[in-house]
């Protein structure tokens, strides 16, 4: 099983890598929030703050990134729903795996109401970074424009990080 992934992830690496030679400008959709989830995670594990936390940011990591690459597959002509459901999987893998074989995530001793804290977090990152991000559409949509530069970055990731700290004053 873990040779299968090790292969896939290759394999996603060098189109990845190989796929930049063919970029002749800006297509990204949010790489730029993808950073920034990115960076909040570190930071976060670095303070020792919650897993719960922590799992918020590795979802919002997770859901970003997959919008990214969908939305560069989209721009390339690939519109079917099956390919979107085997990006998110395939991230989803990529990133659950080894946090589980390093025992990250299924401590016994890291748990809140019976679910391990980090996969929490994980599932409301995926689905409270997805909002965030149809907000920032919406707003843009009722104005025609952007109401600040880099609204499409600094809404999703400041909702997520007012939320961090309510789920941290909350569990604290």
């Amino acid at each position: 099983m873990t040779k299968v992934i090790i292969k896939i992830a290759k394999y996603i690496s060098l189109v990845a890598f190989f796929s930049l030679f063919q970029i002749n400008y800006a297509r990204a959709f949010c790489p730029i929030c993808t950073v920034a989830a990115a960076g909040g995670v570190g930071l976060s594990r670095w303070l020792g703050i919650d897993d719960l936390i922590t799992g918020l940011w590795i979802g919002a990591l997770i859901i970003s990134t997959t919008m990214w690459i969908i939305n560069w597959f989209t721009k390339k002509g690939l519109k079917s729903v099956i390919y979107k459901i085997i990006i998110f999987v395939v991230l989803v893998a990529l990133a659950v795996i080894p946090l589980y074989r390093f025992e990250i995530i299924g401590h016994p001793m890291n748990r809140i109401w019976g679910i391990d804290k980090l996969a929490l977090g994980m599932g409301g990152g995926f689905v409270l970074f997805w909002i965030f991000e149809y907000i920032s559409i919406l707003f843009k949509n009722k104005r025609g424009k952007l109401y600040i530069p880099f609204q499409k970055v600094i809404i999703p990731v400041a909702l997520l990080a007012i939320v961090s700290l309510i789920v941290y004053f909350i569990i604290k």
